[in-house]
């Protein structure tokens, strides 16, 4: 069989930015595909979904992510604060996990349409979450804030209530994404997660080693010992690692609503594209760029997202999510 390389060349380029009326039309990886002589013409998007004919493309090396939330000018810290990022030197798992318990109570406790407001009264008044004490529930309070903003004003957190009530299914995965975007302790444990293969046992020191080169001597041994534990406890509420005292690597299954909103962390992020697929929340779904492309589709039929190709450029928008003034 011809290898790849004898029948295509390929060319990347960037788009122009710019805006049409009705869809966000911002910078975008654009694949050429050149058809070398005696062969047809081939579409990028079947070229990232394998349908070439039974032709097997071979992936390239995954690259694993980093922290992607370096932001650079004032215009980036405030479009990233806004959107509901957080970065910096601390983090919620210095003393908790993402809380998917938690976090399943309070949205079911409340309507979908509640406000910042209701929540804190589901909290504290009603103690959805059947803590003992009021100091209890603030804190509860406190850190869930911290994790998901618990505020529809919120966009990050508007965007996964709406699919956290379309698919059930994708709850630990939606809960685990938008606590990656708000807690810098987490992110910093994503490449060791992903790194091991499925069946494959965590070995702690890893974890250890990148939270450490993470935050330096910022956080003593013993707090830094609470960090491994909570962030090993998240990734298996998460379903990334299974088992309790010995976890194991297993593979998560994504839906079209947790693509989506991996796809839209990444737009939020800066992302645009190609490299939407590639971002540090599409890797976290555990699936190849193909697949994601094709859950994609499917986000785009059920209103997630808008998502075209022409002429060998991939868009993805976020017009039915996202507020005008929210898409950068």
């Amino acid at each position: 069989m011809e290898s790849f390389a004898t029948l295509f060349s390929v060319s990347l380029r960037h788009g122009v930015q710019g805006r049409s009326a009705d869809h966000d039309r911002l910078p975008c990886t654009k694949i050429s595909l050149t058809p070398q002589p005696g062969h047809r013409n081939i579409d990028s998007l079947s070229l990232l979904t394998g349908r070439l004919d039974g032709v097997e493309l071979r992936r390239m090396e995954k690259v694993l992510p980093t922290d992607e939330l370096r932001p650079v000018s004032e215009a980036d810290v405030m479009g990233l604060r806004d959107a509901g990022f957080r970065w910096g030197e601390k983090g919620t798992h210095t003393s908790r996990t993402i809380m998917l318990d938690e976090l399943r109570a309070v949205l079911a406790s409340c309507e979908p349409g509640a406000t910042r407001n209701d929540y804190l009264a589901a909290i504290h008044e009603e103690n959805c979450l059947s803590k003992r004490t009021a100091a209890t529930r603030k804190s509860s309070s406190q850190r869930l804030s911290e994790l998901y903003a618990l505020d529809p004003e919120v966009p990050l957190f508007r965007v996964m209530r709406r699919c956290w009530y379309a698919d059930r299914a994708g709850q630990a995965v939606l809960a685990l994404l938008l606590a990656l975007a708000r807690d810098p302790l987490l992110r910093a444990s994503v490449a060791p997660i992903l790194r091991m293969r499925p069946g494959e046992e965590l070995a702690r020191q890893q974890l250890t080693d990148a939270l450490s080169r993470a935050v330096g001597s910022r956080l003593n041994e013993s707090t830094l010992d609470t960090v491994v534990r909570n962030v090993a406890s998240s990734w298996t509420q998460s379903g990334h690692l299974k088992g309790h005292g010995r976890k194991v690597r297993q593979t998560v299954t994504p839906t079209a609503a947790t693509t989506a909103f991996a796809l839209l962390l990444g737009y939020l992020a800066g992302k645009r594209g190609t490299p939407l697929f590639e971002s540090l929340w599409a890797q976290v779904l555990d699936s190849p760029t193909g697949e994601l492309v094709r859950l994609a589709m499917d986000a785009r039929r059920l209103g997630f997202l808008d998502m075209r190709e022409s002429g060998g450029v991939i868009d993805v928008g976020f017009s039915r999510l996202l507020a005008a003034d929210e898409r950068r």
